[in-house]
């Protein structure tokens, strides 16, 4: 198994976490990874990165079913508005590529917003950090490794 930068973080502390493996299943899109899962799309997690008008960046995490809300996105960080970043500008700035993005072991922490929905899940699935390895965590244990809020933030699909 690939050790990804998010796998070694959460090993280095000690965090509880399972990883998925899907590469051989063809699944591009965060509904195909959950199908393939056979989870529930709304405890699988896509992590989008954006960039304030201020400059400065924020990730946030919200189910594959869901879209990010950008007005509700920017209250959450008190910005006027954001934007998604560039995929071509997400590896240099995080370390991931477009489809692999963890909000675990980022090059630079950003201030990290989850849907409020992650709460309502014992564990929640997310990337490792890999397109291809998806982690199950709770929110319990991924709160030890990065900080983050729960905020209402996405629209449903």
């Amino acid at each position: 198994m690939i050790k990804t930068n998010a796998i070694r973080i959460l090993d280095s502390k000690k965090i509880a976490y399972k990883i998925h493996d899907y590469t051989q299943s063809g699944a591009i899109s965060g509904l195909d990874v959950a199908s393939f899962l056979k989870e529930e799309p709304k405890k699988v997690f896509k992590t989008l990165v954006t960039i304030g008008k201020s400059g400065n960046h924020y990730v946030f995490v919200v189910p594959v079913s869901s879209e990010l809300d950008l007005k509700k996105g920017a209250i959450c960080v008190n910005e006027k508005n954001i934007e998604m970043v560039k995929s071509k500008d997400l590896l240099p700035l995080t370390g991931y590529v477009h489809g692999g993005c963890s909000p675990v072991g980022m090059k630079k922490y950003f201030k990290t917003v989850f849907d409020k929905s992650a709460g309502d899940w014992d564990t929640i699935f997310l990337s490792g950090g890999k397109i291809g390895i998806q982690i199950e965590i709770s929110i319990q244990e991924l709160s030890k490794v990065i900080p983050f809020s729960l905020e209402d933030i996405k629209i449903n699909l």
